[in-house]
């Protein structure tokens, strides 16, 4: 079984929402098969249906992040010793060459990449152009929305 790379943090809110999962939301759906089995008829009962639906995605989701969980590299930013190179985990401040802009991203695992909050999955693009590089150097990235040139201005262990 190859391994997933995560920050802690990921794994944290990974654990968060299983936990969630297996002590809110199954005894929930749970629930309510129960009150829609009690209606009677269950071949033409669209409640029972959607609950049977509803619990079937809760327990596939469980499935998954535990299979996550278990394949997981948890991966500390802070204990991170990468002599100054960017790796899983770094945050990155670039400039755009073109406009002058900054911008600040982390690079996490693919389950916590949330762009609006500066983290970006491991797999996009621009993870993939940066890895390896250091403090200094430039970087093209080839997206969808076509080339883009950053010079790597700090790179951070947090």
């Amino acid at each position: 079984m190859a391994t997933i790379p995560i920050t802690k943090r990921g794994a944290e809110q990974l654990k968060a929402e299983l936990q969630r999962l297996k002590t809110r939301e199954r005894p929930a759906a749970i629930n309510a098969i129960a009150e829609a089995r009690s209606h009677g008829d269950l071949s033409e009962n669209a409640e029972y249906e959607a609950a049977k639906e509803r619990q079937g995605f809760i327990e596939g989701r469980i499935k998954e992040v535990e299979n996550k969980l278990a394949a997981a590299q948890i991966i500390d930013p802070a204990a991170l010793d990468a002599g100054g190179a960017v790796v899983f985990g770094a945050t990155v401040q670039l400039q755009d060459e073109a406009g002058g802009e900054q911008v600040t991203y982390q690079i996490v695992g693919e389950d916590e990449a949330d762009l609006k909050h500066g983290l970006i999955n491991i797999g996009s693009p621009i993870a993939r152009a940066l890895i390896g590089k250091e403090e200094g150097d430039t970087v093209e990235v080839r997206a969808p929305g076509g080339v883009k040139c950053y010079e790597i201005v700090g790179v951070s262990y947090v």
